[in-house]
């Protein structure tokens, strides 16, 4: 069913060791609006979505996958060198004891991966919706930490999974576009 590359969708570069933007990175790791939810939520979606989208979920959904990936890379590098007094200094205390470096999902500050944060009514206009408020999360989330980063090379990467984003919000756009025609209801976008 799926063809897996033994490599990183896009690459992945840090120009040092920062566990402060570390830190801002676990959010898309374990957050509400991280690469983990918005993979098992659109690959959930997808089993009672009609035929004519359900592709579009499983594709985007198993390509959120390589982007948890992706920030997974950027937490690892971002820490490789750091030693336990930079993790303190970060705020990563706290994981520090509980994983060491070890990746865990949880948000930034702290609050452990939830199934909470995923959503599936049965409705497709209104998980769409969902998905595209999602998409569009992310995106805001990704502009953020890019706001407080000073490496470029982390940046590039950060840039990168910020567009794929609003591809994918177009695409959900697309979509709720034929269910709403499918419905008979007029155009919404």
């Amino acid at each position: 069913m799926w063809i897996y590359e033994k490599k990183l969708q896009y690459p992945v570069r840090v120009s040092s060791c920062n566990p402060r933007l570390a830190k801002l990175l676990i959010e898309q790791y374990g957050g509400a609006d991280g690469e983990l939810a918005a993979a098992l939520r659109y690959l959930n979606q997808r089993y009672t979505i009609p035929d004519k989208v359900m592709g579009l979920l499983n594709d985007i959904g198993t390509e959120e996958l390589a982007h948890l990936e992706m920030i997974a890379t950027m937490v690892l590098k971002l820490t490789k060198d750091a030693t336990p007094d930079q993790l303190i200094a970060a705020g990563l205390d706290a994981h520090y004891v509980d994983h060491d470096k070890a990746l865990h999902y949880h948000n930034a500050a702290g609050a452990p991966w939830t199934a909470t944060y995923i959503q599936a009514k049965g409705d497709p206009i209104a998980d769409i919706y969902e998905d595209i408020a999602a998409e569009e999360k992310a995106r805001a989330t990704y502009q953020w930490i890019i706001n407080l980063s000073d490496d470029p090379d982390l940046n590039d990467g950060l840039r990168f999974l910020r567009e794929r984003e609003i591809i994918h919000s177009q695409r959900f756009r697309e979509a709720a576009q034929i269910l709403m025609e499918e419905r008979g209801r007029k155009k919404i976008f």
